[in-house]
């Protein structure tokens, strides 16, 4: 983000209250760091798995199958070591690829390619996943051991999940009826101590060797749901996890061409949320325009769609357009005998201008 050196005395003037912003989102952590299985390290078993690890990476920065189409991304994926910093191997079973690919040169060169990026700040994804065998049917905790296979997807997938600890009275409320219901309203109680942005329901069944799951997502007022299969836990968790965040990737990142300048208007700032809003607006190439006592003043390049989400996961709310005062009354010009009308608001009619605070 950048800024004029003569905004540093107003942003100090913000206020020392150092308010927290009520943000449940949090920055994906090694959002450029794909594990890849492979089947030796040969180095044509090696390029093969570089080449899926890019395939991983790009589906994680953008929610979009299509953009595995692109032609810029098939040349890429002839030489990805061009995007690497660094890779290793841990020994399995299975044996992983483990790729860093640098953050500056990928996004670079996808967005030169005309691709639309999703930010490392996500909405925090809260899962119920309830998994039916054999054994029984179990809720699966935060501590275990069920739990490892989603914290893999959602590392895979580039989501911040959480996971409910199970305890007693969320086992209760964790039953199939609940999970595959089409309203979440008896979650939303044994929901509320975790604050997360959405709500993921699953139910996944056991059946001959194979895994299928029922999901459903909650973000706000939108609605999702959908079916997977896979051949194993980590597989199915893989394919709730990417349809998942497919779907989400529609809410964050704007489409080719629909990005436009925007003015966008914040009130009731401090020092602690101006630290909050440049992550929040990192990807919209945020630039500072003013700061006047606690009202910051950007200019933004985004959807006002993306632009709405990405804001809404910082619990902020938009304000109605501040009317503009008309032009002053004449009196000279007034008929005699006459008051000069009076001056009367009229709204704001710009579109390309935002009002938010909290």
């Amino acid at each position: 983000m950048r800024f004029s050196a003569s905004l540093f005395s107003p942003l100090l003037a913000l206020g020392l209250s150092f308010c927290s912003v009520v943000a449940q989102a949090a920055p994906v952590e090694n959002l450029y760091q794909v594990r890849q299985p492979v089947a030796s390290q040969q180095s044509a078993d090696r390029a093969t798995a570089l080449s899926s690890a890019l395939d991983t990476l790009v589906l994680r920065l953008t929610g979009d199958s299509k953009a595995l189409s692109n032609p810029a991304i098939a040349a890429l994926r002839k030489d990805p070591q061009q995007l690497v910093s660094q890779y290793g191997y841990e020994n399995g079973p299975p044996q992983v690829l483990v790729v860093d690919f640098d953050a500056i040169s990928t996004d670079r060169s996808l967005r030169q390619a005309g691709i639309s990026l999703w930010s490392a700040n996500r909405p925090a994804v809260l899962a119920w996943w309830l998994n039916t065998s054999t054994d029984g049917a179990s809720l699966v905790g935060d501590s275990q051991p069920a739990a490892a296979p989603l914290q893999r997807a959602a590392q895979n997938r580039g989501l911040p999940l959480r996971l409910p600890i199970a305890d007693l009275n969320e086992q209760l409320a964790g039953t199939a009826e609940n999970l595959t219901a089409s309203n979440p309203d008896a979650l939303k109680e044994p929901s509320a101590r975790y604050g997360a942005d959405a709500l993921l329901a699953v139910s996944a069944q056991e059946d001959g060797g194979k895994w299928q799951a029922q999901w459903r997502l909650w973000l706000g007022d939108s609605r999702e749901q959908g079916k997977v299969e896979g051949a194993d836990a980590d597989a199915v968790a893989d394919a709730v996890l990417l349809a998942v965040s497919q779907r989400l990737a529609t809410h964050f990142v704007a489409a080719q061409g629909a990005a436009q300048d925007l003015t966008l208007d914040i009130q009731g700032a401090d020092l602690n949320r101006y630290a909050e809003l440049q992550r929040l607006l990192e990807p919209f190439d945020a630039r500072l325009q003013s700061a006047v006592g606690d009202r910051l003043t950007y200019r933004v390049k985004a959807s006002g769609e993306q632009l709405r989400a990405q804001l809404a996961l910082a619990r902020m709310r938009e304000l109605p357009p501040e009317p503009v005062a008309a032009a002053p009354v004449d009196a000279s010009v007034t008929p005699p005998g006459q008051a000069p009308s009076p001056v009367e608001p009229v709204p704001a009619t710009a579109t390309n201008v935002l009002h938010y605070g909290w």
